[in-house]
């Protein structure tokens, strides 16, 4: 009976967006695979079926936790600049919120469209390239591609990855590296002399500085269908 008190005093206390933070900071740190009800469930110490008068499921929490990288993209206020440029700020505003969380960046794509802070996104994406001369259809296309383009690159960073801890990120980087140096360089001299290029990033910073210079160039490249 004590036991029954207890859960239900610590189920009224129980915050949906304190367990959608807890499931971040656990993908964050080993990967979306180790974010389960039960374990969450033990960290706020109630059972699982406490969770679930929150959380349907499992699918229902990562929902919430794209929510929460979504919500977080700052959208600059729309201003006189070229189309390009403020696209520009666009797109690092929705990069600066994925970057903390390469592991779980993949789950913003679904939400884009099923949640307000995605449709805000995108309504503002698509406006600026109907501002830039795109049909509807063509800038749908493009918006699409170009926000997925910066998803891949957050969750595809060289050298971050799903493993436990900075050290094993490290032994797993060096691993790669040795076996790209260690194919015949007669045969791929040029993966052979960007081993270490290919498999970690030196700054951050240039990193994703180059894929937004990618990116922005890339729309400026397509012409607007007649």
């Amino acid at each position: 009976m004590v036991g029954t008190r207890r859960e239900t005093a610590t189920h009224r206390g129980l915050d949906p967006d304190k367990i959608v933070a807890s499931a971040l900071a656990v993908a964050d740190a080993e990967g979306l695979g180790a974010v389960t009800i039960r374990r969450l469930a033990q960290q706020h110490d109630v059972t699982p079926m406490a969770l679930y008068r929150h959380f349907r499921d499992k699918d229902e929490l990562l929902d919430a936790i794209a929510d929460r990288l979504l919500s977080a993209v700052a959208l600059p206020e729309p201003d006189d600049r070229p189309w390009h440029e403020q696209t520009r700020d666009v797109l690092a505003a929705f990069l600066a919120a994925l970057r903390p969380h390469p592991n779980v960046a993949q789950l913003t794509l679904a939400r884009i469209l099923t949640s307000a802070p995605g449709l805000a996104l995108a309504e503002r994406t698509l406006a600026l390239l109907h501002q830039a001369g795109y049909q509807t259809d063509q800038a749908a296309r493009i918006g699409r591609q170009v926000l997925c383009s910066l998803i891949t690159l957050v969750s595809n960073e060289p050298g971050v990855g799903q493993h436990g801890d900075a050290e094993a990120r490290e032994d797993a980087v060096r691993a790669e590296t040795a076996g790209l140096a260690a194919l015949p360089p007669r045969r791929y001299p040029h993966v052979v002399a960007a081993a270490g290029a290919l498999t970690s990033v030196d700054r951050q910073e240039d990193y994703y500085r180059l894929g937004l210079d990618l990116a922005v160039a890339g729309l400026r490249g397509v012409s607007p269908a007649a």
